[in-house]
């Protein structure tokens, strides 16, 4: 359980546009203004068409925390310019509307969130796919859509033959890429937060801070802990609609932490469920029993991709490649009425 003096971080699973975010809320139960004003460094607000928190607990001697505060806005700007599928004149915009199949330039930071994204499709044979944006446009579960629907099979096999992650091809040493299908439509939105949060925490443990806690629309790293010197508790939200509570609470340090969920968005048409989780593969949503995982990794933006693709592959599937990889995850699985919870080796303990 929570103390009525002990902040935790709720992850909290929801859906954005074409794909799986995290909404993490700073909880303080029952503390004052004066807690939440501990944190010596504390810088919010928007970016990449989401929220931002930078919290640091303790801060070097001598530090200059306005030119701080610039520098964390610059590098998220950078990104959103960079990777960004709302702004037009953005690189991935650009390379977006590309209708060639010859090879285009790319800055570094895309060729990097590029390679992660094909590494991680790869890893899960395609149950991740940067690429999938239509099929989950074609369901009604994109961005702008007033009410998801059925689809023909026709519709659903044409954009099936029309995405796929290895439509993309990259010239790691070149710094190039390219896409064999002219049409192709890619959509970082998965895991360009998680970059963000990398870039971000680089940038802090690069001016002396150790204790931080970064986050980007629901993706979050931390390191070190609270002044106090206790670590950081993070909440995992309990995966039942139309309630708020907390499933379990980890104490946590050092990690990057990413949570998908499947229990929030969703239709029901002639008795069944049909999920906004669409996998790549079949261009239909998922329907098995689980609900909501949880992985830990040191990269926030490999993290992020992770929970997506093992929230693709489901209970069994997930919890084998997860295993096999040694990664880090908790599932938490549909059973009944109740729930049922899977942790590879190494996930901590947690508390509730």
């Amino acid at each position: 359980m929570i103390s009525a003096a002990d902040p935790a971080v709720v992850l909290r699973a929801f859906n954005r546009g074409m794909g799986l975010f995290l909404f993490l809320v700073l909880v303080f139960s029952g503390c004052s203004e004066k807690k939440q004003a501990d944190f010596p460094f504390h810088l919010t607000g928007t970016t990449m068409g989401t929220t931002f928190s930078v919290k640091v607990s303790v801060l070097p001697d001598g530090l200059d925390t306005d030119e701080l505060k610039q520098d964390i806005k610059h590098t998220f700007h950078d990104i959103n310019l960079t990777m960004s599928t709302y702004l037009p004149d953005s690189e991935l915009s650009r390379f977006n509307r590309h209708t060639g199949i010859d090879w285009v330039s790319i800055s570094e930071p895309l060729g990097v969130v590029l390679a992660e994204a094909v590494n991680v499709s790869e890893l899960s044979n395609g149950a991740y796919d940067v690429t999938v944006g239509p099929l989950v446009n074609l369901w009604g579960f994109g961005p702008g859509k007033e009410s998801p629907g059925i689809p023909s099979e026709a519709d659903i096999q044409t954009l099936v033959q029309r995405t796929g992650f290895r439509m993309v091809e990259l010239d790691e040493s070149g710094q190039r890429a390219r896409k064999t299908n002219p049409a192709l439509y890619i959509d970082l939105s998965s895991l360009a937060k998680g970059y963000a949060v990398d870039r971000v925490t680089e940038l802090l443990v690069n001016r002396g801070i150790d204790d931080y806690l970064v986050e980007v629309g629901g993706e979050l790293k931390l390191g070190g802990g609270r002044a106090n010197g206790e670590m950081w508790n993070i909440a995992v939200e309990k995966p039942e609609a139309g309630i708020r509570a907390i499933e379990q609470v980890l104490q946590l340090t050092d990690v990057a932490v990413a949570t998908s969920g499947d229990y929030r968005n969703f239709f029901e048409s002639g008795g069944l469920r049909y999920s906004h989780t669409i996998d790549p593969r079949t261009g239909r949503p998922v329907s098995h029993a689980l609900v909501s995982v949880t992985v830990l990794d040191a990269s926030a933006m490999r993290a992020d991709a992770l929970a997506t693709a093992l929230m693709v592959l489901g209970p069994d599937e997930g919890f084998q490649l997860a295993s096999k990889h040694q990664l880090t995850v908790l599932f938490i699985n549909k059973r009944g009425e109740g729930f049922e919870t899977l942790k590879t080796a190494g996930f901590p303990a947690g508390n509730g």
